[in-house]
Formats: structure tokens, C-alpha cells, sequence
């Protein structure tokens, strides 16, 4: 019991004091960092989903603001999301005897610009990419809201830890 009392007297002035760039959300961010921009995730695939552009770019503004204390702004904070799709693909991946697709897949890639006022070491352009299977029997049109929301969690996901989870 004691030794738990020395253990948060000694751990206290970390807490107090921002020098501890860990948070309980899993996120890495600088102290003195108040801002993140996020600038509209323009389409430039050459196969367009008219929605695409918006639910990516709400997705990552959501994002921040729901697991970093840092305010989402349109341009010019301490940390700066920028970037593009450009790629939005569909592919069989898996074919019958009869030479018929049976399954098939969507893929879509978006390049993101990344820069950290605090640290520019930390600056990065990168792609992402992620896909989602689905029955052939099923049309695409059918199918492609839930795909595309599931592939744009991912996304927003691997974005998100590589510009604040540092993963």
C-alpha cells in the first residue's frame, strides 16, 4: 500500500506537467500542438464515387475530434492532412469453373501529405489503401455503400496512427 502512494507521488508532477506526450486515446501529440487542418480529400481516381471526396474528408475530421484534443480547422494548423484519392478499383478475385467471377473486390487507395509544425521530422506522403470482398451474384451498386464504408474505416484508421498514434 505504500509503495503504491510513493509510486503516484513520485508519477504525479508527469501528470501535472504536459512534458508526457502519451495519452490514454493512444495518441502521440505534441504539447504545445492546439490544431490539426484537414483539407477536403479531393478525387482524382479515374473510376469516381460522387460521395467519396466528402466521407472521406468527414471521417478523418471526425476522427481527430473525437480522439485528440487538438481543433479541426480548414487550413494552416500545427499539423496538416492533405491529400487525394487516387484510386478507386474493382477486380474479380476469385473465378468459377464456368469462367465467372464469384467474388470480386473493391480497392481504393488515397495519397495523404502529412506535416507537422512541431516536428518536421515527422513529415510524410504516403499512400494508404484498403479493399473489401463481395459476392459477384451481388450487383456493385448494391453493394457498394456498405463497402465503401467499411474500407474508408480503415483508411481513416491507418491515417489516424500514422500522423498521431505514431504506429
Amino acid at each position: 500500500m505504500k509503495l503504491n502512494k510513493l509510486l503516484l507521488l513520485l508519477l504525479s508532477p508527469l501528470l501535472l506537467t504536459q512534458c508526457w506526450w502519451y495519452s490514454f486515446s493512444g495518441t502521440s501529440i505534441h504539447p504545445q500542438a492546439q490544431t490539426i487542418s484537414v483539407s477536403y480529400i479531393e478525387n482524382r481516381a479515374e473510376r469516381i464515387n460522387p460521395a467519396l471526396s466528402n466521407t472521406f474528408t468527414e471521417a478523418l475530421m471526425d476522427k481527430y475530434t473525437k480522439l485528440t484534443r487538438l481543433s479541426v480547422i480548414r487550413e494552416d494548423g500545427d499539423y496538416a492532412v492533405d491529400g487525394y484519392i487516387t484510386g478507386y478499383n474493382m477486380a474479380p478475385i476469385a473465378v468459377t469453373s464456368d469462367e465467372v467471377a464469384s467474388m470480386a473486390r473493391l480497392t481504393v487507395t488515397i495519397k495523404i501529405i502529412f506535416q507537422n509544425k512541431m516536428d518536421p521530422s515527422e513529415n510524410f506522403e504516403r499512400d494508404f489503401s484498403g479493399y473489401e470482398d463481395y459476392d459477384s451474384t451481388i450487383s456493385f451498386d448494391a453493394a457498394e455503400g456498405g463497402l465503401v464504408d467499411a474500407i474508408v474505416e480503415k483508411i481513416v484508421e491507418d491515417i489516424f496512427n500514422a500522423t498521431v498514434a505514431n504506429w
